[in-house]
């Protein structure tokens, strides 16, 4: 027999100390997210993959696909988000049955953090080495994000899980931001050369995501499992069989898959707009990477204030309104992107400053939203279907700028195709009866939504 499982609630002091941990991995890992997807990678695995190629008009061949240059980063982030999509629920599935949470935490964790640091081995041609970084890289970081997520309903209870969760957020904003920042320095101080400038910034992730990572590693613990739960093989073949009756269960709430697929599309487009302005700006707009970056690190930290002031309009006109509202900013960004000058970076400032306002807001307010039309005591359940879009993890977004970059050889055409993702979800959002859909999942209807 057993020893009772001590509930959390008794021990506020642990509590804390774990919510404090929980807190530093996303200081972590937002490195990966700001520095590595967003702004440099993208554009210097496009410089390496040219200069492979023999030019802009030249090919490279990867696991069998003859891709253009500038298609090539964008294939690597399709490749890498069907990966994750196969992997994120057996490690989900892994992290609860088995109850070694921070285990599979650190492993994932240290994984992407090692993948990260051998970017700095990545020059000349060596556009082979790099994909095959990314793609450990980027798969590690969703898989270590969705154990990362699911620790949140252990270390805080109900009433206090959106400060604990925004803070998280907020804070990753932060670390983020500010190793962008030191970056942005060694960048503009020119005391490297710009090939060497980017790899070192680039491993600097990594560096960082290893070293933060040992926080939470510290002050996260595993809770008890069931003991007839807790093997590999059955952890995994049950992942597989538990995502089945996750999805079959979703046709007795039809209006929360409704809004499901509405965020999923426009969330999509969301991400990718993100992941791709540092290229759009660089192989487009010709601007240099101190534009960029500095366009990114503004993003990082307005976005706070922007998530803030969101949720102050939400609280006067409605959640949804909000959102909606939030979408039709998005599609004119996206839309005005098309007409930017070439080296006009005051247009291209101007446009980051509207994502900053829109992108915290968008994704904090989202998740609130989906969280009152899923059923109690099912949360983690839903939500990993909810992460399938989270950060990095944009697949149809990905997919189409492929497709339009292949097709057209225009960046140009490639992003303003991605209007389409937040005219979809705008649509099917509208359509979604929330008042409804909350109290069919069993939740009380707030008084804004």
């Amino acid at each position: 027999m057993t020893a009772p499982q001590v509930v959390h609630e008794e021990i506020p002091g642990a509590r804390r100390r774990e919510q404090r941990g929980w807190y530093w991995y996303d200081w972590a890992d937002s490195a990966f997210q700001t520095t590595v997807l967003t702004v440099f990678l993208g554009p210097y695995l496009t410089s390496i993959a040219t200069t492979a190629a023999g030019g802009e008009d030249g090919f490279v061949s990867f696991l069998g696909l003859d891709l253009r240059p500038k298609a090539y980063f964008t294939a690597l982030v399709t490749i890498s988000v069907l990966l994750q999509i196969v992997i994120m629920p057996i490690v989900g599935a892994l992290a609860d049955h088995t109850g070694r949470k921070k285990q599979i935490l650190g492993v994932f964790a240290y994984l992407g953090a090692a993948a990260t640091l051998g970017f700095y081995l990545v020059s000349g041609g060596g556009y082979l080495l790099g994909g095959v970084l990314f793609l450990v890289a980027n798969v590690t970081f969703g898989a270590a994000r969705v154990v990362y997520d699911s620790f949140l309903p252990q270390i805080s209870g109900a009433e206090e899980r959106d400060a604990i969760s925004s803070r998280g957020w907020g804070f990753g904003y932060l670390g983020g931001g500010l190793l962008l920042a030191l970056n942005l320095v060694l960048y503009l101080s020119g005391a490297v050369e710009e090939g060497l400038a980017v790899r070192v910034s680039l491993a600097s992730a990594g560096l960082w995501w290893g070293a933060f990572a040992l926080i939470p590693m510290l002050r996260l613990r595993n809770r008890r499992v069931p003991v007839h739960e807790a093997t590999a093989v059955r952890a995994a073949a049950g992942s597989v069989r538990q995502l089945g009756r996750t999805l079959a269960d979703l046709r007795r709430y039809p209006r929360t898959l409704l809004f499901l697929a509405a965020y999923l599309i426009y969330n999509d487009g969301v991400q990718t707009v993100i992941g791709f302005s540092a290229t759009y700006a660089d192989q487009e707009l010709g601007l240099s990477q101190t534009h960029q970056i500095g366009a990114i690190l503004m993003v990082q930290f307005i976005a706070v204030g922007g998530a803030l002031g969101l949720a102050r309009i939400a609280a006067r006109i409605g959640t949804k309104r909000t959102v909606l509202a939030s979408l039709v900013v998005w599609t004119a960004v996206v839309g005005v992107a098309y007409f930017l000058q070439k080296g006009a970076a005051v247009q291209f400032y101007a446009i980051a400053f509207a994502i900053a306002i829109v992108m915290g807001g968008t994704q904090a307010l989202s998740r609130s939203l989906y969280s009152l039309v899923i059923p109690p005591g099912r949360e983690a359940e839903y939500f990993s279907l909810y992460q399938i879009s989270d950060k990095g993890s944009a697949f149809l977004g990905s997919l189409v700028l492929t497709l339009a970059l292949q097709l057209t050889d225009s960046y140009r055409t490639a992003i303003v195709s991605l209007i389409v993702f937040f005219v979809i979800g705008f649509v099917l959002l509208t359509v979604v009866n929330l008042p409804r859909a909350i109290r069919e999942a069993g939740n009380e209807v707030p008084e804004h939504i």
